[in-house]
């Protein structure tokens, strides 16, 4: 069958990459095409456009790139209508995916939509479009499957994608030495993939450096940038630039500052103590503050339903306070109880799978 997919961001990558290895198990015949990044590349069938070309963050950036976004919106339907895919696989990503899914549907595309949007954060009433428009929504987080079902859809928990990509992880015992870090205990900064949450937080990350001189710090860096990109934050400190290393940097890791986002869950799956950052642009945070009504933003603690990690958000995303948070989990109590809460955390997330469960539910639903 003919599967075509489309993400917008390193993450949605990711697990387009794992949906595609396991399509390829269940179905022998498996073609794809996708709006995607390297890691699916990796897989077969054909890039028809990079993320790094897609991803806009916060309601100021969308509207500034307007042009662009309905460009490659509709660069992605006359791709979608020329190729006649079987089924459209829509992976987050949702200002650009939802529109993609209203087209599919009119014109007689099965769509399942792979890590819902965050549609229990803000306007939930958009669920009722998510109705009409997706056959199939498959969830990663546990709490979302009652959430549909309050409004009167079907949903399917499918485990999180993060758990296949960490149990296939094999950690390299010559990390350490391979990249010069000695025998110091390590400190991870993730300032995040997009050129804004870079800017933003890697300053703030990078400010609290001295504080700290018997540790060693490193960024997990994007594979989109360059070295060159990432030096112009760095300033001559003592930080350690790691591209495509993430995975080994927490493993190592004795602590982290993370931007907010899909890192964050990832770090607490590493069981690393972790302060979580965010900064937007200022009308962005303001209509944000505005419409979203949840109590936590990093996916630790909505997961878990209380506050696990410490968030920095927009002006308590400063040195001291950033430094503050920092000093709390390095060593004692605090540290060891975020550890425990991370116990609880992984109960809930179950265990590896998600992948294969959504392929192996996606060609089931498309031969019957």
């Amino acid at each position: 069958m003919k599967y075509y997919l489309v993400a917008g961001e390193a993450s949605g990558d990711l697990h387009g990459a794992n949906l595609m290895k396991a399509l390829k198990t269940e179905d022998g015949e498996a073609v794809f095409r996708y709006f995607g990044g390297d890691k699916m590349k990796t897989e077969g069938g054909e890039l028809v456009k990079h993320y790094a070309d897609m991803a806009f963050m916060g309601f100021t950036e969308v509207i500034l790139n307007l042009r662009t976004i309905f460009r490659n919106l509709k660069a992605c339907k006359d791709d979608i209508l020329n190729w006649k895919p079987d089924v459209l696989i829509l992976i987050d990503f949702p200002g650009f995916n939802l529109k993609i899914a209203e087209f599919a549907k009119t014109n007689g595309i099965k769509v399942c939509y792979y890590i819902s949007p965050k549609v229990w954060a803000w306007n939930q009433k958009r669920v009722l479009k998510i109705k009409k428009v997706v056959d199939h929504m498959f969830c990663i987080l546990p709490f979302e499957v009652d959430f549909y079902k309050e409004w009167g859809m079907k949903a399917d928990y499918v485990g999180n994608p993060l758990l296949d990509e960490i149990a296939q992880f094999s950690p390299d015992v010559n990390f350490r030495e391979n990249n010069q870090l000695g025998g110091e205990k390590i400190i991870a900064l993730l300032p995040g993939s997009r050129k804004q949450e870079i800017e933003r937080l890697l300053p703030v990350m990078l400010s609290i450096t001295e504080s700290y001189p018997h540790y060693i710090f490193a960024i997990a860096a994007a594979p989109t940038f360059t070295e060159a990109y990432y030096h112009q934050f760095m300033g001559g400190k003592k930080v350690k630039l790691l591209f495509n290393n993430t995975y080994n940097l927490l493993h190592y890791a004795h602590a982290a500052i993370v931007a907010s986002g899909t890192a964050t869950l990832e770090t607490a799956l590493f069981k690393v103590p972790q302060v979580v950052v965010y900064k937007g642009g200022t009308i962005s945070i303001a209509i944000a503050r505005m419409l979203v009504k949840i109590k936590f933003i990093s996916l630790v603690n909505l997961i878990v339903n209380k506050k696990i990690v410490t968030e920095l958000i927009q002006e308590d995303c400063n040195t001291q306070k950033v430094n503050e948070a920092l000093k709390i989990i390095m060593e004692g109590a605090s540290r060891n109880q975020m550890l425990k809460d991370y116990d609880e955390l992984l109960l809930l997330m179950g265990k590896p799978g998600a992948s294969a469960k959504t392929a192996k539910l996606i060609v089931e639903k498309l031969k019957s």
